[in-house]
């Protein structure tokens, strides 16, 4: 079996399109087209039902699709082994991380990787479904807890809290509450309950909401959180990371917090060798180093102010 005709055929199969599959694989919509019937004469068999619509698999084309689609994310990693050289980083690196981790935390630091590896592109995508790694729907994932597949290279980065913020210029700052009933006076601000986030996170919103605060506004992302939060709107529920790249960011009720979020690095086992997924592990451990330094300066400062 011709395997050019194969990968054409997985392309529009996965496209539902000649036209959009030729797009990405870069062929005319004629070539197309002659590359899926060459590969249907040598089957003997009709894969695609022409619709105006599109196109939809016949049900010899559904089992065909089926191999291609189990035959592809292996070919894909060992193109992506063969890419990286013995010594350079280089190439795309495809990372999925939660919209607030990737755009509060990962997506700031990523100049130093940069710096490091101006030949390396990074595809972030940012949001909350777990993307399938072994089917290399990314290469790499940072989550807030421990992956469950099996055939998966993990690593713990880290622990997060959920804490509550206000910022400097808040206009009730001088009233901040000592307790948690003393909420109810200040407008609350945090992601929407409606939208995937982990338990930790939910647990601690829900037992606030149990004081009934008056004022509200709800997000539904960490980054609009932290955006109302910094224009002085009220209390935010945020992750403890913020405060390291917001100075201006104070601390309420600094006893009360959500339980240990785990922090997981995770990317598939046939991409052990890849320098990439190396380069990456290694800036983001280093990155986390970093941030616990400057946590532990941050503290003793605060220590020292409060003596």
């Amino acid at each position: 079996m011709d395997w050019d005709k194969l990968r054409i055929f997985h392309a529009v199969a996965d496209a539902g399109s000649l036209t959009q599959a030729g797009d990405i694989i870069h062929l005319s919509q004629s070539a197309v087209s002659r590359q899926i019937r060459g590969l249907e004469e040598s089957l003997n068999t009709t894969l695609f039902h022409r619709h105006a619509r599109g196109l939809i698999l016949t049900e010899q084309g559904e089992l065909l699709f089926e191999a291609t689609r189990s035959i592809s994310p292996l070919l894909d990693a060992a193109s992506a082994r063969i890419r990286d050289s013995q010594n350079e980083v280089f190439g795309e690196l495809r990372v999925t991380t939660t919209t607030g981790f990737g755009s509060l935390w990962l997506a700031p630091r990523l100049s130093s990787l940069f710096d490091d590896y101006p030949d390396l592109n990074i595809d972030l995508i940012l949001g909350e479904r777990v993307l399938d790694l072994p089917m290399r729907e990314a290469d790499v994932a940072i989550r807030m807890k421990e992956p469950s597949q099996a055939d998966l290279i993990r690593k713990r980065l880290m622990t997060i809290k959920m804490c509550l913020f206000v910022n400097r210029n808040y206009k009730n700052s001088k009233n901040l509450p000592k307790n948690l009933s003393e909420l109810t006076e200040h407008r609350l601000i945090f992601q929407n309950l409606q939208t995937e986030q982990v338990a930790a996170s939910e647990t601690l919103i829900r037992e606030i909401l149990s004081y009934k605060p008056k004022k509200i506004l709800t997000v539904n992302n960490y980054f609009g959180v932290l955006q109302a939060v910094k224009f002085g709107l009220g209390v935010g529920v945020l992750p403890d990371y913020v405060a390291i790249d917001n100075p201006d960011l104070i601390r309420v009720l600094p006893y009360y917090s959500s339980n240990d979020v785990p922090v997981y690095l995770a990317y598939p086992g046939e991409l052990r060798q890849s320098k990439r997924i190396a380069a990456f592990r290694d800036f983001v451990t280093n990155q986390i180093n970093e941030q616990r330094l400057k946590a532990e300066i941050l503290n003793k400062t605060i220590n020292l102010i409060s003596e």
